[in-house]
């Protein structure tokens, strides 16, 4: 029954809807942006706990949220678990979403694959992080529009600040498209 229905559709909507989605595939890269080399070496132990978002790009899947963290553990298989949580402002909720990451290659590069959705994967390179103290990160995604600075406490020193903010604009990020985010309520 579905067969018959399928060639029914013309030619031309079966070939958008398999370009459409070979685009939305090709949109899920895991890869890094161009000229963009993830932090080496990196310790996953270190980097666990959470983050708070300081700054990030506009994105649907966080518009309105404030007071926005990023907790990451280890699982004992390997992978990554990863809790992403903010209060929405509209709806005066918070606002939670749980995902896995793994490595895209060696466990001492910080590029990982990250998931919410199933199988769909994205990028999450760290191209700047404290690798001192594992203070502040900075982190884009599969493309310069995906790109955060995070840290361990709710406000960055001004000189860290500006120091991220120069390299990321070397990177090619728009830093004049960046919100800052509103790190002010106690999580329950």
């Amino acid at each position: 029954m579905t067969h018959a229905l399928f060639t029914r559709i013309p030619l031309w909507v079966n070939a958008a809807m398999l370009l459409a989605l070979l685009l939305g595939l090709a949109a899920c890269s895991t890869t890094a942006p161009e000229g963009m080399t993830a932090v080496t070496p990196f310790d996953i132990n270190r980097y666990q706990g959470r983050w708070y978002e300081i700054a990030r790009m506009d994105h649907s899947f966080e518009r309105g949220l404030s007071d926005v963290t990023a907790n990451y553990r280890l699982k004992p298989d390997g992978r990554i678990e990863v809790l992403n949580r903010g209060y929405n402002t509209r709806r005066n909720a918070w606002r939670q979403v749980v995902g896995h990451a793994v490595f895209s290659g060696a466990a001492d590069r910080a590029s990982l694959k990250v998931s919410f959705f199933g199988p769909f994967h994205g990028g999450y390179h760290v191209v700047a992080l404290d690798q001192q103290d594992y203070r502040w990160a900075m982190v884009v995604g599969p493309s310069r529009s995906y790109f955060w600075i995070l840290a361990r406490e709710k406000q960055l020193p001004s000189k860290i600040r500006e120091r991220l903010l120069e390299k990321a604009r070397r990177l090619g990020i728009d830093t004049t498209a960046l919100i800052w985010v509103a790190q002010t309520r106690t999580e329950n």
